[in-house]
């Protein structure tokens, strides 16, 4: 089953300083058909204008992932965590006990980025966050930029507390190349960039895609394409 979810469909909000498209339900959206991909809650499209952001706020128990695309994102928290995360790169807030944290866009443009959070397999870890650059060029594949998985250790991803992994990956145009999926395991898709080809089924920039049943991904680049997937197990 592959079921595309177009970008205009996604949920809208505007709040001025925050323009936010809501892949799944969220805050104010609701749509009883988008409930998220458990362990996969949230999947927030987010553009946050310069000199604004998330003030102090608390999450418990949840593995919080910021994907930024453009600009930069500026974390802090109230276990003494604070870091610059820039375009194509990551962090990681693993929630556990509770932690309060504001996201701040601290730079002169608009920062773009992806919120996802994923439900914590362990309950009450202690709080922790983490960023990492990552290389902004992958060699037509996708690689484990996040990942609570053992088969992934040996490649150094951020962790999370969750059988979960995050891939990001550049695509050329016109390459093709095949990611395989596990019997009993799950995903959710965003073309961050360009347009592809899952399968047989057109995937527009800034779509989402939720693929089950299907053991193999044959992904085609119809232009310079960036994609980023969470490979999630079936609960």
């Amino acid at each position: 089953m592959i079921d595309v979810i177009p970008f205009q469909s996604l949920g809208l909000a505007k709040h001025g300083w925050l323009t936010a498209r809501h892949h799944f339900s969220f805050a104010r959206y609701y749509n009883p058909d988008r409930q998220g991909y458990p362990p996969l809650l949230v999947w927030n499209d987010d553009e946050i204008q310069a000199g604004t952001g998330f003030d102090m706020h608390p999450h418990d128990n949840m593995e919080i992932i910021t994907y930024v695309r453009k600009g930069a994102i500026t974390h802090r928290d109230n276990i003494g965590s604070e870091g610059r995360t820039a375009a194509g790169d990551v962090q990681v807030m693993s929630a556990g006990t509770g932690v309060f944290h504001s996201e701040h866009n601290e730079e002169l443009e608009d920062t773009v980025l992806f919120q996802i959070w994923i439900h914590s397999a362990q309950r009450d870890v202690s709080p922790r966050w983490e960023a990492r650059a990552f290389p902004k060029k992958t060699s037509n594949t996708l690689i484990p930029l996040v990942s609570g998985r053992e088969i992934h250790k040996d490649q150094d991803p951020l962790h999370i507390y969750q059988d979960a992994a995050i891939f990001a990956g550049v695509i050329s145009e016109d390459h093709t190349f095949t990611q395989m999926v596990e019997p009993g395991r799950h995903v959710y898709l965003v073309v961050s960039e360009g347009n592809v080809d899952v399968n047989g089924h057109i995937v527009n920039e800034r779509d989402g895609v939720y693929i089950k049943d299907e053991h193999e991904l044959v992904i085609t680049a119809s232009s310079h394409a960036e994609i980023v997937l969470v490979d999630l197990p079936l609960q």
